[in-house]
């Protein structure tokens, strides 16, 4: 039986792609922080946290990633720990860059001394753009607008030099937004249908958004964690960017949400909010997935409107069965 390491095991992408791990016969070992308050409620909600063999480690400690290597012995490894909220990084800097940049350093040089036959994932990011014009691809430039961002775009050189270097199976995946029912409500698209449902429910009456005319090429993380397995089935390593290639505006998705929560109009219940500004914000991110296309086969499945529907039919479902 082959064996897959996930770090950051309790997000959104760890619970789906440790699903579809299970699927195809691998023995899953789950990373979380040593330090985490135990938040396993995603792997419950897929029927999944007693298949799971759990591992507490710290990216910020090397012995415990190399103890983390050992115990597991995997044949491929997914990075997916990292400080991953944008505007958190504006608060937390140097925790982002340590975590999300430089923990990828620690990572890459334990597996090199441990077993450099590892396969290895990185989970890159659409905010490693920033505002560089047009449709973005493979060899489009890197223009961070966040601590994230600069976090991200350091630790996918890290992996491209260690793969050059010493020829470690490294794939980065540019990963374009990518949501459903197990994001956390600190993300935009949640924070919308989650609120709409307690409104729906008469939990509260309305609540606050910050800039509605950001522009982001939205999929269904289901859909995405499937090419992440296939970068690394692949002869070689390389990078792809995964994206559905459209993009919708903050105010396309809530006024969707707010319809299919049959809600009506959102101007009577939301209200825009300067404190929910970014210091700096991309206007538009939509990717060209061309590459993952071709080479891997990968396409999404789920389109806009239906991610949309089922958000907010699972959060709506939510506050009539709170079970979760």
């Amino acid at each position: 039986m082959k064996k897959a390491l996930i770090t950051g095991i309790t997000g959104q992408d760890g619970a789906y792609l440790a699903k579809l791990l299970l699927e195809k016969g691998y023995k899953v070992f789950g990373a979380h922080r040593k330090t985490s308050t135990k938040n396993f409620w995603r792997l419950d909600y897929l029927n999944i946290y007693d298949k799971i063999d759990f591992l507490s480690f710290d990216l910020l400690d090397s012995k415990s990633i190399s103890k983390m290597l050992k115990t597991s012995e995997p044949d491929i490894v997914f990075n997916y720990a990292a400080q991953s909220v944008v505007a958190s990084s504006f608060d937390q800097p140097s925790y982002t860059s340590d975590v999300t940049g430089s923990g990828v350093i620690r990572m890459l040089d334990e597996i090199k001394n441990f077993d450099d036959k590892i396969r290895f994932f990185q989970a890159s990011s659409s905010e490693m753009f920033g505002n560089s014009p047009g449709m973005k691809d493979e060899n489009s430039p890197f223009k961070p607008r966040s601590p994230y961002g600069a976090a991200k775009v350091f630790a996918h050189q890290i992996a491209n030099h260690y793969r050059e270097a010493y020829n470690i199976f490294a794939c980065c995946g540019i990963l374009f937004n990518h949501e459903s029912p197990l994001r956390g409500i600190e993300f935009v698209t949640r924070r919308i249908t989650w609120n709409l449902a307690r409104i729906k429910s008469k939990k509260i009456k309305n609540f606050t958004l910050g800039n509605i005319y950001a522009k982001r090429d939205w999929g269904f993380a289901g859909d995405y964690v499937e090419s992440m397995w296939q970068m690394l089935q692949q002869d070689k390593p390389d990078d792809y960017v995964v994206a559905t290639g459209e993009s919708h505006s903050v105010e396309e998705f809530l006024t969707l949400a707010s319809e299919y929560a049959g809600l009506g109009d959102w101007h009577d219940f939301v209200k825009i909010d300067e404190f929910n500004m970014r210091p700096t914000d991309i206007d538009e991110l939509t990717g060209d997935s061309s590459k993952a296309r071709k080479k891997l086969g990968w396409k999404p499945k789920m389109e806009f409107n239906d991610l949309v529907k089922h958000m907010v039919y699972h959060d709506i479902d939510y506050f009539k069965n709170p079970t979760v």
